[in-house]
């Protein structure tokens, strides 16, 4: 590599030497105003300047760095390592596997198609709560998770054997970020090559969204669709243009009553408000010397719902002390301060801020008890408020309600065994301790217990048709909840241990009992859940729910205990006590000092080292799995589960050359903020859906349909998914919900799917017309896959989410942006019209020609207008040339074999 800076030198820790970059040798170049998420970028661009991918200009555009400036300069960032989820994983390793079969038709060697940078994978996301309220709810799931997923897991396991570089947790240890955090980061990399150590900044994309929540130990890293992370897993550079680092400065302490959850429910609000999106935003502040590790990963972790590209805090005391709690190595600990030191990446009190685009600051001390809904994460709710803003929300849906279902009044009484009671509007249906975002942070696990052993000891029960559960981040919270005597108080109130996973806050929240179903059915009732998750989008948590607020443990649990939004908390009794008087929140809502010294009674490093001791084995279930052999997968044309995917078919060494969109039609008109959730097959498949029957025909009975979630290696089911939100609402056909749509030709109404294969049978090309904040949630990589095998040409919207623009560009697919002031409304566009998209050979042009032509019977209208190119960098230009980035790196890795 070159070294146009001279920067390498070493660095001595105890009896060990390490090669670095270093940063101090840049010191006369104003290196320190720099923020930290930009020295470790600067690291990097040091590491890898080569002069071809990274060149000495690209080093001095980060060290000429222009907080104010619009982002321009794009450079190419190599991430250490990539981590992955099994619902985003599997396909990521399906793409693999049918690259490695692609290869050797183009003439190439298939064990190039192979990790590069370390890979690790946990299976997180397939538990569902099936079974719940018992003591074996977490065996019956675990049966029920492996029964389900049996075809998926073998995959997975051939994956483990025959890629190298590339290692899987197996299903019931944790979730992605929690494991991420307590096990897998290693804040600083050291490597050994050639009987030299070298050391560096632990960097990461993932395949998750929330893998932002590892930027609360200093780890640079965000969330790429699955497309980017298959190309930085084999090689390639993420490119992306310097951004701009907002920083928000923090002082103060929280107050008594209030958690960690309150606090990012009030940071997502106001960055939100801010607006952060492509943008870097940085912590400091001595209010962080205050500021737990744990607190700092929820915050970190919710990143994507204040929009920004990461949300990372600096290594500082506290980061050590994490490292030490959760058990990892001296010779590693050491390391990680010497080497923060050495390079100006440690955090001191009171030193000057670095420059930033913009700061905003918040006093802790003003942060209240809040949630978040009732359907999107930054509607920061205070917890006084809350009955009101239910209120509000219920009184416009009950209006549609009426006018819709005359007879329906919100109520209905329900029979589960020997309980009689009414399901009416407003009802806790669900109340979920879930998620990476909080089951992360002993402090708001121990305060739910102790809340729970209160209300309990008053006599207080969850009421009846409350589904309740209990989904940790890491066996290690079960450890520390049954030390501190805490998790029989919350398994009395319901809350027992249904997995270790995603559950809840996924989709994953399994049935409700089937007579409350009925009774939400019969009567329309607007039901709620609260959950301790970071997603609360419409159709998201159970397509039974139409309300979901996001809350904290604790708050969770006095939901469950009161039943309902429409009850006050703060103010109006969670129940009656034993002694038949009414109990208040006050009453049972634990101190601080409790909570902490439960915590420091409770928590301890020997159980993250039991808990992580044999985290790549599994349990038996997993073990007795068997496992193919051989470097090419034999696919299996039967299986539903796992499909070689038609990304490669017909591929040349030679791309077509680009040309202009002719004669396309509109799938689908859509308005502002939809989601990747109302895009993305997500949740359980709906009996009449077009994936319920394709897998029908496949022979697949109801009851084994799973998830889309568990199907996502097979793009045949998740295509019939895409856009099949029970929430979407397409313009194409006004006053409907669900992925239904009207093919303009014939005039018919029918789903989605239906009409992309009508369309795809007349060779017609399709776009999509929306609004502002197109793509905004997780970072899936099916809501482009299955936009580009639905047809899907071109998506205009006002504005995209980061990530879901450059998937579809990673896709092929074109996004378009309105130019500032204009939309589908203001150009009088019904999406009706039969569009044209003019200049695309034009190479990097900024802007395109687009004429939308539609026929009233009469004559010919004609709309004419520039929308512009949301292909932003030479690199994602490179990828939508060659129809995908898929398409490019395997053209690349065929060109290296046939070259050797």
């Amino acid at each position: 590599m070159t070294d146009s800076f001279k920067s390498r030198t070493t660095l001595k820790v105890g009896t060990q030497q390490y090669d670095i970059l270093s940063l101090a040798a840049l010191k006369s170049l104003n290196v320190d105003r720099l923020p930290f998420s930009l020295k470790v970028l600067l690291e990097n661009l040091l590491r890898f300047e080569d002069g071809i991918n990274v060149t000495k200009s690209d080093i001095e555009a980060l060290l000429k760095w222009d907080p104010k400036a619009l982002p321009s300069h794009e450079i190419a960032f190599t991430p250490a390592r990539v981590i992955m989820q099994d619902f985003t994983g599997v396909p990521c390793i399906v793409d693999l596997a049918a690259m490695r079969e692609a290869i050797v038709k183009l003439g190439g060697d298939p064990q190039k198609v192979n990790p590069l940078a370390p890979a690790e994978l946990v299976i997180d996301h397939s538990v569902q709560v099936d079974e719940y309220g018992a003591a074996n709810s977490l065996q019956h799931n675990n049966e029920i998770e492996f029964k389900r997923n049996g075809e998926r897991y073998m995959f997975l396991r051939w994956g483990q054997t025959a890629f190298s570089n590339f290692k899987v947790v197996p299903p019931n240890t944790g979730i992605v970020h929690q494991v991420n955090i307590e096990r897998l980061a290693r804040v600083i990399f050291s490597d050994e090559a050639s009987g030299k150590k070298s050391a560096y900044p632990d960097t990461l994309v993932g395949t998750d969204s929330h893998t932002t929540m590892v930027n609360s130990l200093g780890v640079l890293g965000w969330g790429v669709g699955g497309i980017e992370a298959e190309a930085a897993m084999l090689g390639q550079p993420v490119t992306m243009l310097i951004p701009q680092v907002i920083g928000f400065k923090l002082v103060g302490a929280l107050p008594p009553g209030t958690t960690a959850t309150d606090l990012v429910l009030t940071v997502t609000e106001m960055l939100r408000k801010k607006g952060v999106v492509d943008k870097f935003v940085e912590f400091f502040g001595d209010g962080l010397k205050g500021l737990p590790l744990a607190d700092r990963a929820t915050i970190a972790n919710m990143s994507p719902e204040f929009g920004s590209t990461c949300a990372i805090f600096p290594i500082d005391e506290e980061t050590i002390r994490y490292l030490e709690l959760t058990g990892r190595p001296a010779e590693q600990i050491a390391l990680v301060e010497a080497y923060a030191r050495a390079q100006g990446l440690w955090r001191i009190n009171g030193a000057p801020a670095a420059d930033y685009t913009d700061v905003v600051e918040l006093d802790l001390s003003t942060v209240e008890p809040s949630l978040a809904g009732p359907k999107r994460p930054q509607d920061r709710v205070a917890l006084r408020n809350a009955k009101a803003v239910y209120r509000s929300s219920v009184k416009k849906m009950a209006e549609e309600r009426t006018q819709k279902n005359p007879k329906a009044n919100g109520s209905a009484v329900a029979k589960v065994g020997t309980d009689t009671f009414e399901v009416k509007d407003g009802a806790v249906l669900i109340a979920a301790i879930t998620s990476c975002t909080n089951t992360s942070n002993p402090a708001v696990l121990v305060a739910a217990g102790l809340l729970a052993r209160n209300a309990l000891k008053l006599g207080l029960a969850s009421k009846p048709w409350v589904k309740t559960s209990l989904a940790p981040g890491s066996r290690v919270v079960t450890d520390y909840l049954t030390k501190a005597g805490l998790l029989h108080d919350l398994e009395q109130l319901g809350f027992y241990t249904v997995g270790y996973g995603c559950t809840t806050c996924i989709g994953n929240s399994g049935p409700l009992k089937p007579e409350i179903s009925e009774a939400v059915r019969s009567g329309d009732v607007v039901a709620c859940s609260v959950l301790s998750g970071n997603r609360n989008f419409e159709g998201r948590v159970h397509p039974e729910i139409k309300m979901n607020f996001l809350a904290s443990p604790p708050l969770v649990v006095a939901y469950a205990l009161a039943g309902s939004l429409d009850t006050d908390i703060t103010t109006e009794p969670l129940g009656m006590g034993k002694d038949g008087k009414p109990v208040y929140l006050k009453d049972v809502w634990p101190s601080a000092q409790e909570v902490a010294a439960a915590v420091a009674s409770s928590v301890d490093s020997a159980m993250f080292k039991k808990g992580y001791a044999n985290v790549f084995l599994g349990d038996a279930n997993w073990g007795a799995i068997k496992t193919p052999a051989g470097k090419i997968y034999s696919w299996d044309g039967k299986s539903t589960y796992v499909k070689n995917p038609p990304y490669f078919d017909g591929m040349t060494m030679t791309p077509a050359p680009l040309g202009d969109i002719k004669g396309a039609r509109v799938l689908a008109v859509l308005g502002d903020s939809v989601t990747t959730d109302h895009i993305s097959p997500a949740g359980n498949i709906s009996k009449s859906s077009p994936a319920a029957k394709y897998l029908v025909e496949q022979g697949v009975q109801a009851v084994d349909f799973n998830s889309y979630g568990a199907r996502r290696g097979n793009h045949e089911v998740m295509m019939r998914g895409t856009f099949a939100n029970i929430r979407l609402r397409n313009l194409l056909l006004p006053g409907t919900e669900g992925g239904v749509t009207l093919h303009i030709p014939s005039g018919e109404q029918m789903s989605i799917f239906d009409a992309s294969v009508k369309y795809k049978a007349a060779n017609t090309a399709l776009v999509i017309l929306a609004g502002k904040e197109y793509g905004t949630g997780s970072s899936r990589d099916w809501a482009a896959k299955g936009t580009m095998l639905l047809g899907v040409k071109a998506v205009i919207a006002e504005s995209f989410e980061r990530i879901h623009r450059s998937n579809l560009i990673g896709m092929g697919v074109l996004p378009l942006q309105y130019k500032e002031g204009q939309s589908t409304q203001s150009l009088g566009l019904t999406g009706k019209e039969t569009f044209e998209i003019v200049g695309l050979n034009r190479g990097a042009a900024k802007f395109v020609k687009v004429i939308a032509k539609s026929d009233d019977g009469t004559r010919t209208l004609t709309t004419e207008f520039e929308a512009r190119l949301r292909i932003d960098t030479p690199k994602e230009l490179d990828y939508y040339q060659h129809g995908g980035i898929l398409q490019y790196v395997l053209r690349q890795l065929a060109a290296t074999t046939k070259a050797a």
